[in-house]
């Protein structure tokens, strides 16, 4: 990469210097986010201004964690930052895009660029995995393509590299011009148009257009026949910026400079190119992989054609045969010894190195942090360069035990720490495993395919049976910025996580909550929230359920009890002895549950203006019927009771006291009554108790399970317990491990219920067993270790529900505590 100094980027971004202690400092990363710091001292932080928070909230903990460069688009504290580069400008989003597009025009090399509705991270890393042994490639780390992922991408663009793929993805009306001028392509690629992001344009037509402009400056441009609907408009879009197309089409729909033929044999799909004397085999037979592989067929033979640089054709088309389902996420599971792998052993390069250890930090508070990691080929580095970054990597990111898997790393283990362990392949590493290695670690696998690491995570992970439970921790991120945006600028958020995160899961959400700097976390019981702090969670945490068994974990653990009659906060105060201690009022303001009258207000005042030592953080009511239309009036009233009562209160206090009443459905319904916070609940985890928001909403959860075996059953036999299963005809009959113990409600036998396998719905025949199920898969293609969902995208956990009659909070919560959590994160 080119030298940086920060006054090329004020010239660069046409800033305003606020404060200069250095113009030649040294710029080499572009950071955005406080949480991703690894190299603070050759990083510059943007405090981009977004529809979800602000930048400039967080510059101080920038410069804490080390940065001394900002770019700010409003007035700073100075006072606070004494030794920073400080530049003003407009827009920090349109100075970011600026330097990325000064970097970007640095660079002759060709530039891919990739558009479409679904597909373009699956076919940038294919590109990757055919050409990554004959060219030196930059491409987008994971699924970067947005108004802010796209600069950042390009910022990686070095002189090593001899070719780049970008992605560039748009949701609306007016943004993808922004993204041709960064990336400034010379070839495209448009994989398809579908349904996805429909919602920003007025129809298909409109989104095409909006997309296509990311071409507008390409020679060459990959694309699809076999969609009718674009090829008129992309034609005239061809004709008019003087474009040679590639474009193909399969088995003879339409005319196309490249004609593929298809033919799917078992678990493989033969796709070949008569024309061009070409033939590739793919092991994949699904739609989708078959489309997202013949646009890497015609972009290979395209670059073939124009010979930009050179390449093995045949080693390249060789390779088709050892694509690799691209793995967009990182998963997290319970391992033996107290320990958390994160699996990300499905490919292996620089770029996503950074983000799996960016999430190791976040989710491995408390433990040890253990990397192991295999060889990184194609990084565009010598060797010995590739090992010093990684050993910068390694430091900066607190990692206390580094395994290091392959021949590279061994030639240089004297630039890591000296404790570090080399095996030279992953059998030698297997035969050295032990589990006694590994306790209280969160332990990063890294590898690349070759490695084979799905065989350490076999022997790290803890066994149990093969119902398991997947969270996905974007889905609950992305539920968070829903409400957010919801929400007025300056209230704060308390996310419930009691009751084992409504049977998600505990301290892995609560990570995910306190990393996404939620302001309280809430807790059932002291208990739970103990769990939390020894897992590291610094957030403040209020306990609903105060008990006098357990004031003293309260005050030993920095827990704060919510106080909601006169025994109990007696008993605190006691339990206290004159020690510092934060409190929760909860009022009664119709729910008659737990809380305060009106009339026992004057007593309570009384007790705390006698023990100053006891400082009331929130005051707060729970609403009775907030998602119910039909009980508005009465929830309009415990509103008015709440305020009113709440604000004689803190008119007794000279410090500052926040208030809170609304639950998930009240911040949809209430907007007015959202005080100082609201308790964010169960909209976390995808519902919408008031329905308003639900398609905004992600599912968060899939329960599922596998079939055991498969049973043929004769017409007449009966099936299970209490011979309540009956079969009229020959029937295919699937047992799963699953069963009441898990949490399956017993309601659901006798066809009551039904899983899906296979895509397709299979009636439960007979009761369900404490351990297992049996369902009828008569008409289903399947077989014995076949996957079964219970719940998740479908059925939904409303319909579940819905079918149950009840509501999905207690589907949640009863899963039981044998069934595994596996967490997630894209």
């Amino acid at each position: 990469m080119s030298a940086y100094n920060i006054n090329n980027i004020a010239l660069i971004s046409n800033g305003e210097w606020l404060q200069m202690v250095s113009d030649i400092a040294l710029i080499e990363h572009l950071v955005i986010d406080t949480r991703k710091i690894v190299f603070a001292h050759t990083s510059l932080f943007f405090a981009l201004h977004t529809d979800k928070n602000n930048g400039h909230k967080y510059i101080v903990n920038a410069y804490e964690a080390g940065i001394r460069n900002f770019i700010v688009s409003e007035s700073v504290d100075l006072k606070q930052l004494p030794k920073a580069n400080i530049v003003k400008v407009s827009n920090t989003l349109i100075a970011l895009q600026q330097i990325a597009t000064s970097h970007r025009a640095q660079f002759a090399l060709p530039i891919t660029a990739i558009t479409g509705s679904n597909g373009k991270t699956i076919v940038k890393d294919w590109l990757f995995q055919l050409l990554k042994h004959d060219v030196s490639i930059c491409k987008s780390p994971k699924s970067y393509n947005s108004q802010v992922g796209v600069p950042l991408s390009v910022w990686q663009l070095n002189l090593q590299h001899e070719l780049a793929l970008f992605e560039a993805g748009i949701s609306t009306k007016n943004e993808m011009h922004v993204l041709a001028n960064i990336i400034h392509p010379n070839i495209g690629i448009f994989n398809n148009l579908g349904a996805a992001h429909s919602e920003g344009f007025t129809n298909d037509l409109e989104k095409l257009q909006e997309k296509l402009q990311l071409f507008k400056h390409v020679k060459h441009l990959v694309f699809s026949c076999n969609q009718s609907v674009i090829n008129q408009p992309i034609a005239d879009f061809v004709a008019a910026q003087h474009i040679q197309a590639y474009s193909w089409s399969s088995n003879g729909q339409k005319e196309a400079y490249y004609q593929f033929s298809l033919l799917s044999i078992d678990k493989h799909t033969q796709i070949e190119c008569k024309a061009q004397l070409v033939s590739v085999s793919i092991p994949f037979t699904d739609e989708a992989s078959i489309w997202n592989a013949c646009t890497c067929l015609a972009y290979i033979l395209m670059l073939h054609e124009l010979k930009l640089f050179t390449f093995n054709l045949a080693a390249v088309l060789a390779k088709f045969s050892e694509l690799e389902a691209v793995e967009m996420r990182l998963q997290l599971k319970e391992a033996n010894n107290n320990c958390i792998v994160v699996n990300d052993s499905y490919n292996n390069d620089l770029d996503s190195l950074k983000i799996a250890l960016h999430f190791l930090q976040y989710q491995g508070n408390g433990l040890h942090k253990t990397l192991i990691l295999s060889d990184i080929y194609q990084s565009g580095l010598s060797n010995e360069n590739l090992c010093k970054v990684i050993a910068d990597l390694v430091e900066s990111n607190g990692i206390s035990k580094f395994i290091a898997i392959g021949e590279i790393f061994g030639q240089f283990q004297h630039l890591f720490p000296a404790q570090s362990l080399f095996y030279k392949d992953t059998p030698q590493f297997i035969d050295a495993f032990s589990t006694n290695t590994f306790n209280n670690e969160i332990i990063l696998l890294k590898g690349a395919r070759q490695f084979e690491f799905e065989k350490i995570n076999a022997l790290l992970e803890k066994r149990v049976h093969e119902t398991v439970f997947e969270i996905n921790l974007n889905a609950l991120t992305h539920n968070l910025n829903v409400y957010k945006q919801l929400l007025g600028k300056k209230v704060k958020i308390m996310a419930m996580v009691k009751a084992f995160s409504y049977g998600t899961g505990s301290y892995e959400i609560a990570k995910t909550l306190a990393f996404n700097q939620v302001d309280y976390l809430a807790v059932a019981y002291a208990d739970e929230g103990v769990v939390l702090r020894k897992a590291g969670i610094n957030t403040p945490i209020m306990v609903m359920n105060t008990e006098k068994s357990s004031i003293d974990l309260l005050l030993k653990h920095n827990l704060e009890p919510t106080i909601y009659n006169i025994t109990i906060l007696n008993d605190v105060i006691n339990a206290a002895n004159g020690q510092e201690l934060g409190i929760h009022i909860e009022l009664d303001s119709g729910m008659k549950r737990l809380g305060f009258d009106a009339t026992q207000v004057e007593t309570l005042l009384a007790i705390l203006n006698a023990n100053t030592n006891i400082q009331v953080k929130s005051i707060m009511s729970h609403l009775a019927a907030s998602e119910a239309v039909e009980h508005d009036a009465f929830t309009l009233e415990q509103i008015e009771k709440f305020e009113k009562v709440s604000g004689n209160i803190m008119a007794h206090f000279s410090y500052p006291i926040l208030r809170h009443c609304l639950n998930s459905a009240g911040i949809v319904r209430f907007k007015n009554a959202q005080f100082d916070m609201v308790r964010l609940g169960i909209g976390l985890y995808g519902i919408d108790p008031a329905i308003a928001i639900q398609n905004q909403l992600q599912q968060i959860g899939t329960l599922k399970t596998v079939i055991s075996q498969i049973r043929h059953i004769a017409p007449n036999e009966s099936i299970g317990y209490g011979r309540r299963g009956h079969v009229l005809k020959p029937s295919r009959i699937a047992i799963v491990a699953l069963g009441y113990a898990d949490g399956l409600d017993r309601k659901l036998s006798n066809g009551n219920g039904y899983m899906l396998v296979n895509n397709k719905r299979a009636p439960i025949i007979g009761n369900i067993c404490m351990d297992m199920t049996m369902i009828d898969v008569t008409e289903i293609t399947c077989e014995e270790g076949n996957e079964v969902i219970v719940f998740g995208a479908e059925p939904s956990i409303t319909e579940l529900a819905e079918q149950l009659q009840t509501i999905p909070y207690e589907i949640l919560t009863s899963i039981s505590h044998r069934v595994k959590r596996v967490y997630y994160a894209e």
